[in-house]
């Protein structure tokens, strides 16, 4: 695959020295990959991502991946934080209210390959926006197929090392933070993010169901 080099200006020096440990996948929320396109490299606008998909399949890059984009914002995942110096950014066309088109899809799944293998990342290191900014973002959302990419083993969440049998607020907070979910949030918001990757159209009070999705989708190493 070779993108289409559209440069952003929006972007700078990774800190610290940080290299890409993760990938963030978003959706644009916009109506057409162009309009995405030219917002991602409006100076005005201080937004942007390495890579953005349009739903034919199409990938333009904007910025390099030894760059710093500015596509997460705050947040926090597994305890860290500056997203931006540690990931990748890769943008869908899609406004969230579709499914993702399977041209799109496809052209994700082999940008993720070499993205993973270029950085030596896992696949427990890819995550949505929704993931490590919960309360703040929801892409890439309810309709993306996660499921799809865990079963190439090109996403999953890492192992869990506590106890699954419980269901209550205290005991998911404690199982969710194991995954990932490390931001200051209040129980509801958690619940909510973790729903939006692992059962993204169950809704109420917390369920054993919302465990045992978390569960079964740990990735046995």
């Amino acid at each position: 695959m070779q993108p289409l080099w559209h440069p952003s200006p929006n972007f700078g020096p990774r800190r610290d020295g940080l290299t890409p440990r993760f990938v963030v996948i978003h959706y644009t929320a916009m109506t057409s990959a162009e309009a995405a396109l030219k917002r991602l490299c409006l100076p005005e606008a201080e937004v942007s991502a390495h890579y953005l998909i349009g739903a034919d399949g199409k990938v333009w890059q904007m910025v390099r991946e030894e760059d710093r984009a500015w596509h997460a914002g705050a947040g926090e995942w597994r305890g860290l934080s500056d997203l931006n110096s540690r990931s990748v950014g890769i943008e869908l066309d899609n406004t969230g209210a579709t499914p993702f088109a399977q041209p799109q899809m496809v052209a994700l799944e082999v940008l993720l390959r070499t993205i993973l293998a270029r950085w030596e990342i896992p696949p427990e290191n890819v995550i949505g926006h929704s993931d490590m900014a919960p309360g703040r973002k929801i892409d890439p959302g309810p309709r993306f197929d996660w499921k799809r990419l865990e079963r190439q083993g090109l996403a999953a969440t890492c192992a869990l090392d506590v106890d699954h049998s419980a269901t209550t607020a205290e005991h998911f907070s404690i199982l969710a933070r194991s995954a990932g979910y490390t931001a200051d949030i209040d129980d509801d918001t958690l619940l909510a993010a973790v729903r939006l990757r692992h059962r993204p159209y169950a809704n109420g009070p917390l369920e054993q169901e919302d465990v045992s999705a978390l569960i079964d989708s740990v990735r046995i190493a």
